[in-house]
């Protein structure tokens, strides 16, 4: 079993920045792709960005600019900085890992996700 522990979301003012932080842990050998989802208000779930275990990044064009994702492979977290928010950023956002398993655990790969962290924006 894996599990994911999201932290950092919170009540934040219009331009301020906030870190978000999800550590995986649980038994696998290690972790693929990591990325951050968000579901705003009255929209279905969308990728904000996601990195992979070389640390190449790739963002949505919202957060293009204004937000990063790193991770720390020895820590098995990835972690989300948001900067310069903005009241429609306000949303559950939402960690994704693809994780791989040994071959004496049976091999192969699985993805989870976190609960989500609530980010508000307030005006």
């Amino acid at each position: 079993q894996v599990q994911l522990e999201e932290s950092g979301g919170g009540l934040v003012h219009v331009g301020e920045p906030l870190r978000l932080s999800c550590a995986a842990s649980g038994r696998f050998a290690g972790i693929n792709d990591m990325a951050w989802y968000r579901q705003v208000p009255e929209k279905e779930r969308e990728l904000v960005a996601t990195v992979s275990k070389d640390g190449r990044a790739d963002y949505a064009t919202f957060a293009e600019g204004r937000f990063v994702i790193v991770r720390d492979n020895l820590k098995n977290t990835v972690y989300l900085g948001m900067n310069t928010l903005k009241p429609e950023d306000t949303g559950v956002y939402y960690c994704h890992v693809q994780v791989f398993f040994s071959p004496v655990s049976g091999g192969g790969e699985s993805s989870y996700w976190g609960r989500g962290t609530q980010v508000t924006v307030s005006a």
